[in-house]
């Protein structure tokens, strides 16, 4: 990842204070992991909310993938349970941005909100692909 916790962690802090209905926010890697989150996420939940992100935007891939143009290409998920709303949205290469909102937010400002963040910062935000630490030599 590119930038830098301190600065990424203040970002989302932002975004859940100025984003009426916002409740927490982290940035996640493509593969589950947590690279940031807001303060009201202890990091067991955050662990398993970036489990969880990763997995609906797995799926949504899929979905895409087979019943949309081919591509595989999500825009954005949004999981609406009961007593609140989950975003996601990639948020650079190998990136996702996670927001939970009480169930009575504005979704559409939500939607905006991150996505202001997003362009603001998306070209900064780089999760690359975990490598082994073992090699196989090559044959």
């Amino acid at each position: 990842m590119t930038t830098t916790n301190s600065s990424l962690e203040w970002l989302l802090e932002n975004l859940v204070g100025n984003t009426p209905g916002a409740t927490h926010a982290l940035v996640l890697s493509r593969d589950g992991l947590k690279l940031c989150h807001t303060s009201g996420l202890n990091m067991d939940k955050a662990d398993q909310l970036a489990a969880i992100a990763a997995g609906v935007q797995a799926l949504s891939h899929g979905a895409s993938a087979e019943f949309g143009d081919g591509s595989g290409g999500v825009r954005q998920s949004m999981t609406e349970f009961h007593g609140g709303i989950l975003f996601i949205v990639e948020a650079g290469a190998g990136a996702h941005l996670a927001v939970l909102a009480a169930d009575t937010a504005d979704v559409g400002l939500i939607g905006h909100k991150m996505n202001e963040m997003i362009e603001q910062i998306g070209a900064h935000l780089t999760a690359p692909p975990r490598e082994s630490a073992h090699h196989s030599p090559s044959a």
